[in-house]
């Protein structure tokens, strides 16, 4: 079927893309068993009529078959070419009753079946609608005219008697309550059927979105899992593998004319190496605990759990080399733990930044501001400036993790070189 519309009472139109047409051999194959079994039940009446005298003049019985095979046959076809079936019947119903075939019953059927297809199967509901009301007007002016005729034949009235109602009035209304109860059924059934098939196909789509919307929720979250592993891994190991590097090189260079600075030195690459492992394992663990953040302490209740390791920072910073300055600005407060592990972090990839790229004879400082609702990081250094944002053969994800994690506090970051030389990190995180 073709054609365009909005559908009666909602639902998909053939605009949509959605159609019940065309249906598999199954169905096909069902529609070819009912006209058969109705074919052969048309034929059982027909006999039964005849030998009961329902026509004093009946049809012949070979066009007794031949109405047979026109009520039943198009049944056969009718999820192939709906609408056509409706009509042939409707005409084939009428040329039953006016041909005098002798069946009152399964003709009934035959038709109602008929009518019923196109409303439960037409994707294109304005032909739809249409179609049907054509044949039902048609079939209820046959009806108005049969009941002219009869009443303007007076010998075809029946006598009046005593009834209140006259027999003719009350057979004309019997017949008219009859005709309305059965094509109000016959549309109202299809009608439900299509709204029925329409809720279906809707609950089918919506499942499959659901589907295809957890498919996608589950490799965002991987994504961000591996997104959120990396960064921590960056964290932890760039910081100090770079430290452990910077110290190993410093006890090579002193080893022969200083073995005491050497030692010194290689004790930082133990506590380095032995930090890293403690982070990897604490890291670690917490990834193992469903529905932990690696970011988050366990306590819910704010900390300044990470804050306070910042001196030990600076410290281990100018233990490599590079002296380094930690000041704090305002009043030292509780933040949340959330706050305090990216402050953390941020400021531990600003020193390695520095370690790695600023050059033997940088100076880096590490100030802290507490403000009325937010902490502001800022670590400067006075060393190679711009080349310090993204060395030659450096990947970069350094600045790309310090601004994922400030972006997921809802915070906001400067990174660059300075004016006057150097470089800068500033990050203002929301405590509230």
């Amino acid at each position: 079927m073709t054609g365009t519309g909005a559908t009666a009472g909602g639902g998909p139109t053939q605009d949509d893309g959605w159609s019940r047409l065309p249906v598999g051999r199954r169905e096909h194959r069902q529609d070819a068993v009912l006209a058969l079994v109705l074919a052969g039940a048309l034929a059982v009446t027909v006999t039964l009529y005849s030998a009961m005298g329902l026509y004093d003049d009946p049809a012949a019985w070979w066009v007794c078959a031949l109405m047979v095979v026109a009520n039943a046959g198009p049944l056969a076809f009718r999820r192939r070419f709906p609408m056509t079936v409706a009509v042939v019947a409707a005409l084939a119903f009428a040329a039953t009753q006016l041909l005098h075939v002798p069946e009152g019953l399964f003709t009934n059927f035959t038709l109602f079946i008929a009518l019923y297809t196109v409303g439960a199967w037409c994707s294109d509901r304005i032909r739809a609608e249409a179609v049907r009301w054509v044949v039902i007007v048609g079939m209820f002016a046959w009806v108005f005219l049969a009941i002219v005729f009869r009443w303007s034949v007076p010998s075809a009235l029946p006598d009046d008697g005593d009834s209140v109602i006259p027999p003719f009035v009350a057979s004309s209304l019997l017949t008219i309550v009859i005709n309305l109860v059965y094509f109000g059924a016959a549309w109202y059934s299809g009608n439900r059927a299509w709204a029925a098939a329409v809720a279906k196909h809707e609950l089918g789509q919506r499942t499959a979105e659901l589907a295809a919307e957890r498919e996608r929720s589950a490799a965002q979250a991987v994504a961000l899992d591996r997104v959120r592993i990396a960064r921590e891994l960056h964290d932890v190991v760039a910081h100090h593998v770079s430290l452990m590097g910077v110290q190993a090189g410093a006890a090579r260079r002193v080893l022969d004319h200083d073995p005491a600075q050497a030692a010194a030195s290689l004790g930082v690459v133990e506590d380095s190496a032995r930090t890293a492992v403690e982070e990897l394992r604490r890291m670690l663990g917490t990834l193992r605990e469903p529905g932990a953040d690696a970011e988050t302490t366990p306590a819910a209740a704010p900390s300044t759990e990470g804050l306070t390791r910042l001196p030990e920072l600076a410290r281990a910073a100018t233990d490599a080399g590079h002296d380094t300055g930690f000041s704090v600005v305002g009043d030292e407060r509780p933040v949340p733990p959330t706050v305090a592990a990216v402050t953390y972090r941020i400021a531990q990839e600003a020193v390695t930044n520095v370690l790695k790229h600023a050059g033997p004879d940088a100076r880096a400082d590490l100030r802290l501001r507490y403000l009325p609702d937010a902490v502001e990081l800022e670590v400067t250094d006075t060393g190679a400036g711009v080349r310090a944002s993204r060395p030659p053969g450096g990947s970069g994800l350094g600045h790309v993790g310090m601004r994922e994690r400030v972006a997921a506090v809802g915070g906001r970051i400067e990174i660059g070189p300075r004016d006057r030389g150097g470089y800068l990190v500033r990050a203002w995180l929301p405590t509230r």
